[in-house]
């Protein structure tokens, strides 16, 4: 009995050892993945077809290598950069750019890590674009930069199955001096326009000046009903003492009494 009882024991041993390695193999063979992820299978070092998944697949244990690659957009921040612009004004710009894995065999394939490749490639175009263009044209067409950085930097890392939608130049720092400069120029820029506002504003004052001369030239009584306009609005002032400069003609119109001579 004490003997049966032993290999009883020992059955059942290597039993559930047996169940717990066919248990491991088939956790090492299952594979699941999400509805935004793939799968780049190796087998024996070799590429094995297509990306897997989404969804349940196996795996060969101690055959069957795979990489985990993440379809969703990345936001890749583009650390400051030191440029020179075109008209050779030092400045330190940072960006953000958006990417995302397309062909996840390529980005697995053809670069080692695709995401600091990509970094790496907008750090180098950023400076290279900005440098061909003025402070100017960075400060008032900034849409125009991006569009141009977003095709340059895709082009480039196209090969590597990776789509980049957008690039946005974030921040542009320029030195204290500069910046005290374009204020004195945008002040001077106002005052400008200030005084070109105001000279016209006389100038079409004056032209209504001369149209309302050549009317009151031309009808003598609107001169003397201006001028009866301009007493009553003299003595409706809180003045102790007015004088009343009347000219001879307006007497002699107000007495009917004309020019004997």
């Amino acid at each position: 009995m004490i003997v049966l009882s032993s290999l009883t024991i020992a059955a059942v041993i290597v039993l559930v050892v047996v169940v717990a390695f066919l248990l491991a193999i088939v956790a090492a063979a299952v594979r699941i993945l999400r509805e935004y992820e793939r799968g780049v299978v190796f087998r024996l070092g070799r590429l094995l077809g297509n990306a897997k998944g989404p969804g349940l697949f196996f795996l060969i244990p101690a055959v069957d290598r795979m990489v985990r690659v993440d379809l969703r957009t990345v936001t890749l921040v583009v650390p400051p950069q030191d440029v020179i612009t075109k008209d050779n004004v030092p400045a330190r710009v940072n960006a953000v750019a958006y990417f995302r894995v397309i062909d996840p065999t390529a980005a697995i394939v053809e670069v080692v890590d695709f995401s600091q490749a990509t970094l790496q490639i907008g750090q180098t175009t950023l400076r290279s674009v900005l440098g061909q263009h003025s402070l100017d044209e960075l400060l008032s067409e900034r849409d125009k930069i991006n569009q141009i950085l977003q095709q340059i930097i895709d082009e480039q890392t196209a090969p590597w199955g990776i789509k980049v939608s957008v690039v946005e130049v974030r921040d542009v720092e320029i030195p204290t001096g500069m910046q005290r400069a374009m204020a004195r120029q945008a002040e001077a820029e106002r005052e400008r326009r200030a005084k070109v506002i105001a000279a016209e504003g006389e100038f079409q004052a004056s032209a209504k000046l001369s149209d309302a001369a050549g009317v009151l030239a031309k009808y003598p009584i609107a001169l003397q009903l201006r001028y009866l306009q301009t007493l009553i609005e003299v003595s409706a002032s809180n003045n102790t003492t007015t004088i009343l400069p009347i000219p001879l003609d307006l007497l002699r119109a107000l007495t009917g009494k004309g020019d004997t001579e």
